[in-house]
């Protein structure tokens, strides 16, 4: 017992140390595989691409090895229209075309495995007419796979593209997969992204035992910093999923990627993962205004053709808005006075006011407190119009809900002024930077 932990202690310090990208040799963490070059899976295992490359997704690092890890296996993929290759083609149509592997079962997440959901609606059971295969949802009365969803399954593939946001429900759905898969004996396999807003970034307090929803799953920073099979290993490894079960957990990484990129760095294409993240940039602002979101106080561009980059309302002076705002001196941010009229969503029709926010350092702004200084200028401005003053209960509920905690609220609305919130807001960031980088897979 005394050598496996010394064994695992020695592979922690290892890649935390090397910070892996891809590495070469095979990696293993309390049983976690990272597929690559010495496995005898033909994983190539170069650290830096040609510069008019693109970066490769897991997709096609599994391909390109033959589709080795799954042959002779029975796959359920998780996926929705994200899950391509370079070229466009659904990891639905690759996996149903592989030779040697047979998809036996798709698992729908919302919006749909080929993307055919509004955002909020249920996904139904149905048969995915391309390939036949049964679809079960996975955003609706079920959220989690049962075992009667799994009895045709050997082994649970994940390959959608998130945007590096807590909230952002497809990492809650992959975690709770990965229950499923442990509690009934499947394999899970992650087919690795980028995190659009890079690897170094982690703002946020971890989410408290009382605050655990669909919209913040796990005790994690709101922007945490790991790509999906980074989150998959720390969540296995933490002992964060049910009952501390544990999955039998291998990650495909991508090959090229490096913690600094910018998504127009990968030269990968980008597919909306939900209707309202139509770019990259868009999940830079989704964390800077998306909490705001959840109060109906102010209109953030969701039903304009901004969605998450604008705050807004016809009671808004946009010119003083912006010049309170500027003011302040945000790192790498930047305000415009802007006069728009929503198509539809909150005050649908109505000439607003506001200011539409500029990311001009992803790096040095703290962007998910974007949102709470535009509240404190406007509550200095317009004293009867305080973000919580007409607020209802639900929304009040999932506004901490996506916090992580009613503290954060609280301790907001005490003067609305961003000082009395940050030092609870950045309490758990070097904590979690210092545990989570033993299982970075990437430079």
């Amino acid at each position: 017992m005394q050598k496996i932990k010394m064994t695992t202690l020695f592979s922690a310090i290892l890649l935390s140390l090397a910070a892996i990208s891809c590495g070469n040799n095979t990696t293993e963490i309390s049983g976690d595989n990272v597929a690559t070059a010495s496995d005898n899976r033909n994983f190539t295992s170069k650290t830096r691409l040609a510069d008019n490359e693109a970066v490769r997704p897991g997709i096609e690092v599994l391909r390109q090895s033959g589709f080795e890890a799954l042959k002779g296996k029975r796959v359920g993929l998780i996926t929705n229209p994200t899950g391509i290759d370079n070229k466009l083609k659904s990891t639905i149509d690759i996996l149903a075309e592989a030779p040697e592997v047979k998809l036996t079962a798709l698992f729908a997440p919302e919006h749909g495995v080929r993307g055919n959901y509004v955002a909020g609606a249920s996904v139904a059971n149905e048969t995915d007419a391309k390939t036949g295969v049964q679809v079960f949802s996975l955003h609706g009365k079920t959220r989690k796979p049962t075992a009667e969803m799994l009895k045709n399954v050997d082994v649970l593939v994940y390959d959608i593209q998130d945007i590096g946001t807590r909230s952002y429900t497809f990492i809650s759905t992959m975690g709770l997969a990965m229950e499923a898969a442990a509690e009934n004996g499947k394999e899970f396999m992650v087919l690795d992204r980028p995190n659009p807003l890079g690897g170094n970034k982690v703002e946020g307090n971890l989410v408290e035992p009382a605050s655990r929803s669909f919209v913040s799953q796990y005790p994690i920073p709101y922007i945490y910093g790991l790509t999906p099979g980074e989150l998959a290993r720390f969540l296995n490894d933490e002992g964060l999923l049910k009952n501390g079960v544990k999955a039998k957990l291998e990650v495909i990484p991508m090959e090229g990627w490096h913690r600094s990129m910018t998504f127009a760095e990968t030269g990968m294409p980008w597919v909306l993962p939900s209707p309202h993240i139509p770019d990259p940039s868009t999940s830079i602002l989704y964390p800077a205004t998306g909490i705001m979101g959840e109060l109906d106080y102010v209109s953030i561009g969701v039903g304009y053709t901004l969605p998450f980059k604008l705050a807004g309302a016809p009671w808004i002076d946009a010119q003083t808005l912006s010049e309170r705002l500027t003011a302040l001196n945000i790192p790498g941010v930047e305000f415009r006075p802007l006069y728009y009229k929503p198509f539809y969503a909150l005050y649908k029709g109505e000439n607003l006011n506001g200011v539409e926010i500029y990311v001009t350092d992803k790096e040095k702004a703290p962007l998910s407190l974007i949102q709470f200084y535009i509240m404190q200028e406007l509550a200095a401005m317009y004293p009867n119009q305080k973000a919580f003053d007409k607020a209802t209960q639900s929304r009040i509920n999932m506004f901490d809900k996506v916090c992580g905690s009613p503290k954060v609220r609280e301790l907001f609305t005490r003067s609305y002024n961003v000082a009395d919130l940050s030092p609870f807001w950045n309490k758990d960031i070097d904590s979690f930077k210092s545990r989570s980088e033993i299982y970075y897979l990437y430079r």
